[in-house]
């Protein structure tokens, strides 16, 4: 089993940067595929960003490419989500999520492709 607690949410002006963290226990992630997806009220889970743990290649989506970047610590077992440039659509609650990937599958943007989840934080953008 693998255990992802995020942290690093908050409040933040329209134009500003958050930097968020998930860490990762229970077992390395050496095969692990990690992402990270957000739901704000009343609309469905969203991808954000995804990074394989071996290899480094990421995938986003149109809405923050240029504006955020996933990256990974192998030492500390944590990935993180870069932030930059922040709108008020950005608000959500942020789930840091990952399971065991084959080196040749392709990057998902799909829920369903993620079998653990944190618990979410909380994003706010003032305007």
């Amino acid at each position: 089993q693998v255990q992802l607690v995020e942290s690093g949410g908050g409040l933040v002006q329209a134009g500003g940067s958050l930097r968020l963290s998930c860490a990762a226990s229970g077992r390395t992630l050496n095969s692990y595929a990690m992402a990270w997806f957000r739901q704000a009220p009343g609309k469905d889970r969203e991808f954000v960003a995804a990074i394989k743990w071996s290899g480094g290649s990421s995938l986003y989506p149109n809405s923050v490419k240029g504006r955020f970047t996933i990256s990974r610590d192998n030492a500390k077992n944590t990935v993180y989500l870069q932030m930059n440039s922040l709108k008020p659509e950005d608000t959500a609650v942020y789930y840091c999520a990952g399971s065991y990937w084959t080196v040749t599958k392709a990057l998902s943007s799909a829920p369903d492709e993620y079998d653990y989840w944190g618990q979410g934080t909380q994003v706010t953008v003032s305007s």
